[in-house]
């Protein structure tokens, strides 16, 4: 296989944040990390530090850029930079909630009324990520974003539906020109035939 067309990426939901803690829909909103976040992505850098990074890049939301500097610091490296297409979905009305009448009045087949629709999220993600590919191939690429985003693109990418991403732990992808997406690690664990759905 041509190293040329493989193009190999850490793909990393941001540290917790409040929200998360409290179980409360995040979205676009841009809500911080928290010291559990911090120490989450501080801890992460043992098992990143495994590999050679050539680029970190990562959406513009705090949250993932905060995880993006502490993660490349302790590795050495600077963020690349900020990539817009990688922000979480949108949820709309129904981020801040937590489960509830309120939350459950707006839901609808596949998320929330007013939510970005999970094709338009999974198209965008993965349109980033081959953007991505493009331009660093070859090469090795970290990339930090969120939990429904990384969900969906990856899903898309394999073809098969995928649980929640954890909070700062290593999901591990290649891309092959000809021959697609491949995943290595979800979630921390080594993929094997039977991907936990």
């Amino acid at each position: 296989m041509d190293s040329m067309n493989l193009t190999t990426f850490a793909l990393v939901r941001h540290g917790q944040t409040d929200w998360n803690a409290q179980r409360r829909i995040q979205g676009s909103t841009d809500i911080p990390l928290n010291d559990v976040g911090r120490n989450q992505a501080r801890d992460a850098v043992a098992v990143l530090s495994a590999y050679e990074w050539d680029a970190v890049v990562c959406s513009p939301l705090s949250r993932a850029v905060e995880t993006a500097k502490l993660i490349a610091g302790g590795l050495g490296l600077r963020v690349t930079r900020h990539v817009p297409e990688l922000a979480e979905r949108s949820f709309g009305h129904a981020e801040g909630l937590q489960d509830g009448p309120e939350l459950d009045a707006l839901r609808i087949p596949g998320g929330f009324r007013g939510a970005e629709d999970e094709d338009d999220a999974a198209s965008r993600g993965l349109g980033a990520l081959h953007a991505l590919a493009e331009e660093f191939a070859g090469h090795r690429v970290l990339v930090v974003a969120h939990g429904t985003l990384i969900r969906l693109s990856l899903s898309r990418a394999i073809g098969r539906t995928l649980q929640s991403i954890d909070n700062a732990v290593l999901n591990l992808a290649h891309h092959h020109s000809i021959d697609g997406w491949e995943l290595e690690y979800f979630n921390g664990e080594r993929v094997t035939a039977d991907i936990p759905g």
